[in-house]
């Protein structure tokens, strides 16, 4: 339990969270991701730029934030940075280099799915760089951001954080799961035996790089959809952008035809294979037995009280 100012018990929902009721959280992703198409608008509109760093454990349930995020946006000015290990040539730069490139133009929204901070996390406890380098990165990643920020960027950064019994638990959905026994690597796996090992990193992380002009804010994740709700809402309240009214479009009249066009015969097209028809077969199939099961079965209903009726006309009244 968690206690205000004055005392009053509240109930910690951190560590077990209730269930977010099905509808009530579709109508209110719903009405953010209405939100998000106008944040859109208004950056587009106003030549703004968004850099949204999303960080976490592993199966913390970045990934299924950044779809509902991105689920209703224009990919032409709102994209998905997710950068694979670095190659020869770019182990070779600057290491932020890689990241500098990534960045948003005037009107973009881009979003990291894990960003410069690998090197504080899974760099560090993997061994991946070296001391040195780990210490040069603490450093110079608030003087980098300092700069985004002074620069114009809108710079949000938020942590997923979860336990450990709900990350096994999802590593072993994700391996149940052929559709998505792909996300479950082996990188993963070692971050159940060093969980200790990355929660200092995080820790370090935090201490180094939670700067006033670049915040890190933390997000309860034990329940995803709870997550994605706070998620979307907190990122909405902190940029101050305004709806963009514009008139909707007239869907024009299309006028009748004045020329000798005529389409070319349909056999002279390649199409696709209506596969999809055999659903609808199968459909009708199952609809057409049912009704016959139905006619059966009133039929034998039929057919027991007319046996019933008929019986009880044979029998004769006794008298008293």
């Amino acid at each position: 339990m968690r206690k205000k100012k004055d005392g009053q018990n509240l109930p910690d929902f951190r560590k077990n969270p209730p269930k977010l009721d099905k509808k009530a959280y579709e109508k209110e992703l719903k009405r953010l991701q209405a939100e998000l198409v106008d944040l859109q608008q208004w950056v587009v509109e106003t030549g703004a730029r968004v850099v949204i760093v999303m960080e976490g454990r592993d199966a913390a349930g970045k990934g299924s934030a950044i779809k509902r995020i991105t689920q209703y946006l224009n990919p032409r000015s709102a994209r998905i940075e997710a950068l694979p290990t670095p190659n020869s040539r770019e182990k070779g730069q600057w290491y932020f280099q890689r990241y500098i490139e990534k960045l948003p133009t005037a009107g973009e929204i881009v979003i990291f799915d894990r960003s410069w901070y690998n090197r504080a996390g899974v760099e560090r406890v993997m061994g991946f760089c070296t001391s040195q380098e780990y210490r040069r990165f603490l450093h110079q990643a608030p003087i980098f951001e300092r700069l985004l920020v002074e620069d114009g960027i809108h710079l949000r950064k938020y942590w997923f954080s979860v336990s450990d019994e709900e990350q096994v638990e999802r590593f072993e959905d994700r391996l149940s799961d052929p559709l998505r026994r792909w996300k479950l690597s082996p990188m993963d796996l070692q971050s159940i035996t060093r969980w200790e090992d990355y929660s200092r990193a995080k820790d370090e992380m935090f201490i180094h790089t939670d700067i006033p002009s670049a915040p890190w804010y933390t997000v309860e994740s034990e329940d995803k959809k709870r997550s994605r709700i706070n998620v979307i809402s907190h990122l909405l309240s902190t940029i101050p952008y305004e709806k963009i009214d514009r008139p909707l479009p007239e869907i024009p009249h299309r006028p009748d035809s004045e020329s000798d066009y005529v389409r070319p015969p349909r056999d002279e097209f390649r199409y696709v294979p209506d596969v999809a028809a055999h659903l609808e077969e199968e459909r009708i199939k199952k609809e057409e037995k049912a009704k016959k099961a139905k006619k059966l079965a009133k039929a034998a209903g039929n057919n027991s009280d007319k046996k019933k009726s008929s019986g009880g006309k044979g029998k004769k009244k006794s008298k008293k």
